[in-house]
């Protein structure tokens, strides 16, 4: 949650010239709003729907996708990824996640309304062990968005996972913002 999933993405694609896909996006615009469909649904509604649009994603070209920082929590879809994705781990300091959320208009509902750092502490201690089985950890937050995609396409080059990114990601990279 709040790590920069999805700009870190679009910014990664660009570098990649590869499609984009966040996951939460394609539910929301098929199923509703998501702490809606929490509340709803439950969270184990949501995860059976979000493994249908990672699987479905995953299913198109090769591509970036964003997923919403608990996909690890449900099994199959930790086990799909580990079969058929690269994963990627933005690996920021909890202190960094609480102001992102504290300040964020979105409601994420395993954090609640008002965030605290005990609760954000709780989800990250939970996740952590799912988070580290990733194939690349990138940490943070003192660097751009931009400057985590170079990265990360710098490092699918260099594992041979991306072999059409750029050598020098810089030379391709959109202007930082």
């Amino acid at each position: 949650m709040a790590a920069g999933k999805s700009t870190i993405g679009r910014r990664l694609a660009r570098l990649l010239d590869a499609p984009f896909v966040d996951t939460d996006e394609l539910i929301v615009a098929r199923h509703g709003p998501i702490a809606q469909l929490f509340a709803e649904r439950g969270e184990a509604a949501f995860r059976a729907l979000e493994f249908e649009a990672i699987r479905e994603a995953l299913d198109g070209a090769p591509g970036v996708l964003a997923l919403g920082g608990g996909a690890v929590t449900h099994g199959p879809t930790r086990a799909l990824l580990a079969r058929r994705a690269l994963r990627v781990y933005l690996d920021i300091p909890t202190g960094e996640l609480v102001k992102r959320l504290q300040r964020s208009r979105t409601v994420r509902p395993v954090a609640g309304d008002a965030p605290t750092a005990a609760r954000v502490q709780e989800l990250l201690s939970a996740r952590l062990p799912f988070y580290l089985e990733s194939d690349v950890i990138v940490s943070g937050p003192h660097r751009t968005k931009l400057a985590f995609a170079r990265e990360i396409a710098a490092r699918l080059r260099a594992a041979g996972a991306w072999p059409n990114a750029p050598a020098d990601a810089a030379s391709n990279a959109p202007p930082a913002s």
